[in-house]
C-alpha cells in the first residue's frame, strides 16, 4: 500500500460523509483540488499534515500510517447472539488487524493468486434471480453442484475449509472471538475472508462456513445484513438462502440416500438415527431432520414428532467440542511464516497482530506443521 495516507483520507472523510472542500478546510489546504491530489497519491503528505489530519478527525495517527488497518475498507456481516455493538466493533477493529496484515504481506511474498473459478462467477450472476423468485430449489442444487465441483467426498465437512481456501481463493480463518460471535464474512476488494469461531462444536462451525461461504459468493447481488443475530426467528430472504446453500452443501442428497430408509421406526429410533448420523457428518441433528424433509425423505409430521431437546448436542447432555482446530489456518501460517524469514515483519509485531505472546506464536507454527522460521 503505497499511498497509506491517502487512502485512509479518502476513508474518513468518506465514512463522515464529508465533501473534499469541507476536508480542505479542516486541513487548513488550499482547495479540494489538493485534498484530491492528497486521496490519489499525487502528492505525497509532510508529518505536520499527517498530524493536522489526527486532530482534525479525531483518529490516531495509526489510522493514517499503519498499513495493518482496515479503515472503513473492509464489510463484514457478523452472525452473532447477544453481543454489544460496541464488542462487536471492538472485535472487528482486532480482526481488522490480521486480515490487513494478510492482505499487505500476501503480495510481497506470495505475489500468485489462484483464477476464480467457474461456479463461483455462476453464483454471482444468478444470485438476482434465486432471491427476487425465490427459488430455494435452485440454491440446494448450486450448493450441490459445488461440492461435488470441489470434491468434497462423502463426508464434505471434513474437506470445506481446505477446499475453499485452495479452489476459491477464500481465506477461512479459525478464531478466537468475543463471546457470542459464531462466524462472519469479510469482503474486500482484494480479499475475501470467512472466520469461523473456533470454540464452537464441529456441526455449528461447519454450518456457519457454508453459510458464510454463500455471502461471499453472493456478496455484489445479496449483500448480508452487518449484523444478523442467529436466534431470530424471521429471517431475510438471503439468510434463509444461506441456511439452505449451507444445508445443502453439508448434506447433499447422494450423501444423505446411503444412510437408507428414515421413515420406519420409532420416535426413539429415528432421533437415535438422526443423533448418529449427524455425527458421522459432523452437522447438528435439528439440521440434518430438516435436510431430510426439504428432500422428501422424511415426512414433516415425523420432524416435528421429535423435541428439540431430544436432538440438542446430538443427543448428548452438553455439548461435545473435540479437539479444537488450530487458530487461524494452514495457509495463513504458510505466509507469516514466509514474511518472518524474509523480514517482512518481526516477530513482536507477528505476535501483537495475532494477539499472541511469541511462545504461543512458536507454539502455532508446530500445530499446524511449519517449522517455526524463529527460535525460543
Amino acid at each position: 500500500m503505497k499511498n497509506i495516507f491517502g487512502s485512509r483520507l479518502a476513508a474518513v472523510r468518506e465514512q463522515r460523509g464529508m465533501s473534499l472542500q469541507q476536508a480542505a478546510l479542516e486541513l487548513d489546504l488550499m482547495d479540494s483540488n489538493e485534498v484530491a491530489a492528497y486521496e490519489r497519491g499525487d502528492a505525497q503528505p509532510t508529518p505536520a499534515l499527517i498530524l493536522k489530519a489526527m486532530t482534525a478527525f479525531h483518529v490516531p495517527i495509526e489510522t493514517f500510517t499503519d498499513p495493518f488497518r482496515l479503515v472503513n475498507e473492509g464489510r463484514f456481516s457478523w452472525r452473532q447472539s447477544g453481543v454489544s455493538k460496541e464488542r462487536l466493533s471492538e472485535y472487528e477493529e482486532d480482526a481488522g488487524s490480521f486480515i490487513a496484515a494478510y492482505r499487505v504481506l500476501k503480495p510481497k511474498v506470495a505475489p500468485l493468486a489462484p483464477a476464480e473459478p467457474k461456479t463461483r462467477l455462476l453464483l454471482t450472476s444468478e444470485a438476482s434471480d434465486l432471491i427476487e423468485n425465490s427459488k430455494f430449489e435452485r440454491v440446494s442444487s448450486i450448493a450441490e453442484s459445488l461440492g461435488r465441483e470441489l470434491e468434497l467426498g462423502p463426508i464434505p465437512a471434513n474437506k470445506l475449509a481446505d477446499a475453499i481456501e485452495k479452489n476459491l481463493g477464500i481465506l477461512v480463518l479459525m478464531v478466537n472471538p468475543t463471546e457470542g460471535i459464531s462466524g462472519a464474512a469479510c469482503k474486500l476488494t482484494d480479499l475475501d475472508v470467512i472466520l469461523i469461531n473456533r470454540n464452537d462444536v464441529p456441526g455449528r462451525r461447519n454450518f456457519d462456513m457454508g453459510h458464510e461461504l454463500f455471502h461471499i459468493l453472493t456478496w455484489r447481488n445479496m449483500p448480508p445484513a452487518h449484523i444478523e443475530d442467529i436466534n431470530e426467528r424471521d429471517k431475510s430472504r438471503v439468510e434463509q438462502l444461506a441456511d439452505i446453500f449451507a444445508s445443502s452443501l453439508l448434506m447433499p442428497e447422494n450423501v444423505i440416500r446411503k444412510y437408507g430408509e428414515w421413515r420406519s421406526g420409532s420416535v426413539e429410533a429415528l432421533a437415535d438415527k438422526l443423533n448418529k448420523v449427524a455425527d458421522e457428518l459432523h452437522v447438528s441433528s435439528s439440521a440434518l431432520g430438516w435436510r431430510l424433509v426439504s428432500l422428501g425423505i422424511l415426512e414433516q409430521s415425523a420432524r416435528k414428532a421429535i423435541s428439540e431437546d431430544r436432538l440438542r448436542f446430538n443427543g448428548r447432555k452438553k455439548p461435545e467440542i473435540g479437539d479444537l482446530p488450530p487458530l487461524f489456518s494452514l495457509k495463513f501460517m504458510e505466509l507469516m511464516q514466509q514474511a518472518l524469514s524474509q523480514g517482512q515483519l518481526s516477530i513482536r509485531r507477528a505476535a501483537k497482530l495475532l494477539q499472541l505472546n511469541i511462545d504461543q506464536l512458536h507454539a502455532l507454527f508446530a500445530e499446524h506443521g511449519i517449522t517455526s522460521p524463529f527460535e525460543i
